[in-house]
């Protein structure tokens, strides 16, 4: 992944495909698209029905990525927008406004109408918004109005609910022709004899009610053995497409030659219940993906801002960075922004999981869908459309569900092998009855060959890992847990060991000033003015705190004529031509600044589990600082679950070792690695990895990015809204440790269920398969097993939206 982010010319979208039908259908197109030149990575997730693509825009194009997913038989889902263009005055305007859309990345096509004055517009929704696209059009001169209130809309749920209704009308046409062959078989093996029966199994009539099922209803199946056998593959649908064609024909055969042994019936009960199965899998399907919708409703629908002096309600889509917007109580944040009037308390719970609302002031952020509980405010915008913090949220959701776990990869091979396998089983079941066990009986051999062709469907083993993967970081992101990928949700149950850096994330990263000692005879008040006027540039959460402590005490801060930030040990500045230094008992050493006399007080203070920060002025030791961070309140239960969970728990900090193991005492760690320089703690991780550790990283995702990515899975520990660019795999939108403990709980769940899930589609086919080619098993219930294996696949699945991993 590395090579991908480092290259500039790199881009990863989204694709929604349609026609997929089993695991062997993803395989296609990944390997299809890979052998494109520029593709750097392909993944597609049977379950989402979605292609991540990264590739070289350079070298490649969008629309040649999804010309080549349908040229492999499949389709690129699409949507259509008609906009109202403004101020064309002849065919040159309307032209020009056609290829400026057309080079758009993720227009699939755009055609300008100059008499009617309207673009019709087919875009990838994953790739550009319609905001994108009509200020493409207003930045070369032009005005765009949406025709269409296409605003908001859960496209997936369209086009899920689009596959449902198919299925819906193929099911009502099979079962509609089935049922009268259905009950014609029923009563012939009854014995009852009479008219009904004797229309029921004319032959002709059998002919005339198999057929729109075989070939209307079943022309879906048809249609995909085609397509995928023109490319050199082999799916689901063509293992139907022979089992089916084979009774049907063959039935067609003993019509014509007046023979009895007649099969219409297996043939369209078949298509009848996949139709079913294919129906039910879609519809539980759709629930896999509720925490995206559920996300996506949460979006306000308009905004109230002030333009030309005045209060207008907008969509959200139209708010632009810098409009000042209000916010009413019970109304919904509409973008992120920051408090410039009002004050307020806010529900974060979409982002944080936290229930209790948060405090508003002036400069403080708020975050988009978030609600207002209270007051009126005015806010700034600062992120809108696809930089706020939900978009960024969406957006890591959907590319988590869209990625593959290492254990996927287990089942792709199997998938890719299972077809052509099952057709070979097929055909030797065929010749073994034909030839040895029935010698001659061809109706039995093909009852057989059907029934082994119709069972081994592959769609469970395709879906047992994508499913559990869809609901898993679907409940994460509802729990305020952002899994980034597949991978990491994998690789967090395999956590031998978690390095948790100090300030910000056991303890909750506010330190304050707790004793000033001033030396060498010089005032408090002069000690501290000097401090804070060294301080005041400084970014260091200890060195804000001294500032915090003069700004509260009112104290004049001068100006400095020189500051030197040295990572990891203090500043060093001058005023009023004097040197100055506040840092660490290093930096004095390292200035020869003598402190053996203050000894004993630093250490009595460090006992207590404070920093203390040292001052020089000139040559001489002349203060001492004391701050105390406070250790969160969930830290300790926190370190504790870990440890009950058999995991080895690390402290890495910058303090010294007497601080940093007064703080780990509270918190029950007893392995601390303290005095570690910013540039060494990846180092540290590193040497841990060494030791054959699975090793997590948690810290707050800017600072401690070496150390994040360096670790097998990196948490980013915080509330910040710019959770999109966290350096971390997993960010923890709480900010507190208990949700890496669910993070944990969340992963294990999830691959239990995913074992599951392999486990049952493993044993259905290996027990599956035998008992169809030993006779066993008729070919009508062998369809229905193989239409209901994918619906408890993804039933099993569905369990897990009732986990909570914030209980045991």
């Amino acid at each position: 992944m590395a090579e991908v982010r480092n290259n500039p010319a790199a881009d990863t979208v989204l694709l929604q495909i349609g026609g997929m039908s089993c695991a062997a259908c993803a395989s296609r197109i990944e390997r299809g698209l890979t052998k494109l030149p520029g593709v750097e990575r392909a993944a597609v997730n049977l379950a989402t029905e979605k292609a991540s693509v990264t590739y070289d825009r350079s070298q490649l194009s969008l629309s040649e990525i999804a010309n080549k997913i349908e040229d492999l038989g499949f389709t690129v889902i699409k949507d259509k927008v008609d906009l109202k263009i403004s101020g064309m005055t002849c065919a040159a305007c309307s032209g020009r406004v056609e290829r400026s859309l057309n080079k758009l990345p993720g227009i699939a096509s755009a055609v300008v109408n100059l008499a009617v004055e309207k673009a019709t517009v087919a875009y990838y929704p994953s790739v550009v918004s319609v905001s994108d696209i009509k200020a493409k059009i207003e930045s070369i001169g032009f005005g765009a109005h949406e025709l269409t209130d296409t605003l908001a809309v859960d496209k997936e749920k369209k086009a899920r609910e689009a596959e449902v209704n198919r299925q819906r009308l193929r099911l009502f046409i099979a079962a509609g022709f089935s049922l009268p062959l259905l009950l014609g078989m029923v009563l012939h093996m009854l014995g009852a004899m009479g008219r009904a029966t004797e229309l029921l199994m004319n032959p002709y009539l059998q002919l005339i009610l198999a057929t729109p099922v075989q070939f209307i209803a079943g022309w879906q199946f048809y249609r995909g053995a085609y397509l995928v056998l023109k490319n050199g593959s082999a799916n689901m649908d063509v293992l139907v497409v022979l089992g089916t064609s084979a009774a049907y024909f063959y039935s067609i055969a003993n019509v014509l030659r007046h023979e009895p042994n007649l099969y219409f019936e297996t043939s369209a009960i078949l298509i009848t219940l996949i139709i079913l199965g294919k129906l039910l899998e879609a519809t539980a399907k759709g629930r896999t993906s509720e925490a995206i919708k559920a996300l996506i409703g949460l979006q306000a629908k308009t905004a109230r801002v002030f333009r030309d002096g005045q209060e207008i309600d907008i969509p959200f889509e139209a708010v632009v960075a810098g409009d000042v917007v209000v916010v009413r109580p019970g109304e919904k944040v509409p973008v992120d922004g920051v408090i410039v009037e009002g004050t307020s308390t806010v529900d974060e719970s979409m982002l944080t999981g936290e229930s209790l609302p948060v405090d508003k002031k002036i400069g403080d952020q708020v975050v988009g869908a978030t609600i207002n509980k209270l007051g009126t405010f005015k806010f700034e915008a600062t992120k809108v459309g696809k930089d706020t913090a939900l978009a960024q949220i969406v957006r890591i959701v959907e590319e988590a569900q869209g990625s593959k776990a290492p254990i996927q990869r287990f089942a792709d091979v199997v998938s890719g092998y299972f077809v052509p396998t099952v057709v070979g089983l097929a055909l030797v079941t065929f010749a073994v009855w034909f030839f040895i066990l029935d010698p001659g009986n061809f109706s039995r051999a093909l009852v057989n060959f059907t029934a082994v062709l119709v069972i081994a469907c592959p769609c469970a083993l395709g879906l047992a890992t994508p499913t559990s993967i869809m609901v898993g970081t679907g409940k994460g992101a509802e729990n305020g847990i952002l899994i980034k990928g597949a991978e990491h949700l994998e690789q967090a149950h395999k956590l031998t060991t978690i390095v948790l850096d100090k300030t910000g994330t056991i303890t909750k990263g506010e330190p304050e000033v707790t004793d000033i000692v001033p030396l060498a005879g010089l005032a408090e008040a002069e000690l501290v003015r000097l401090a804070i006027s060294a301080e005041k540039n400084s970014e260091h959460p200890l060195a804000q705190a001294i500032v915090n402590y003069g700004k509260r005490q009112g104290v004049l801060i001068e100006d400095t004529e020189s500051f030197t930030a040295i990572p990891g040990h203090g500043v060093e500045v001058t005023i009023a031509g004097k040197r100055i230094l506040v840092g660490t008992r290093k930096l004095m050493q390292e200035n020869n600044i003598e402190f053996a006399a203050a000894v004993a007080q630093i250490e009595q203070l460090e006992l207590q589990g404070k920093t203390v920060m040292l001052f020089a002025l000139g040559d001489r030791l002349s203060g001492l600082f004391a701050v105390a961070d406070t250790v969160k309140e969930s830290s300790a239960k926190a370190i504790s679950e870990l440890k009950k969970m058999g995991i080895e728990v690390w402290m890495m900090t910058g303090d010294n070792t007497r601080t940093a193991q007064a703080i780990a005492q509270t918190v029950g760690i007893t392995n601390v690695m303290a005095e570690v320089l910013p540039e060494h703690k990846a180092e540290k991780v590193e040497a841990l990895k060494k030791e054959g550790k699975i090793v997590a990283m948690v810290g707050d995702g800017i600072n401690d990015a070496p150390a994040l990515a360096t670790a097998d899975v990196g948490f980013a520990i915080g509330t910040g809204t710019d959770v999109a660019i966290a350096a971390a795999d997993i960010t923890l939108m709480r900010g507190e440790l208990t949700g890496i403990v669910a993070a944990i709980r969340l992963s294990k769940a999830t691959m239990r269920n995913i074992k599951q899930n392999l486990f049952w589609a493993l044993v259905y086919n290996s027990l599956g398969i035998p008992i169809a080619a030993a006779g066993f098993l008729s070919p009508v219930l062998a369809g229905a097993a193989m239409a209901f294996s994918s619906v408890s696949v993804v039933t099993n699945a569905l369990r897990l939206k009732q986990f909570d991993p914030y209980r045991n």
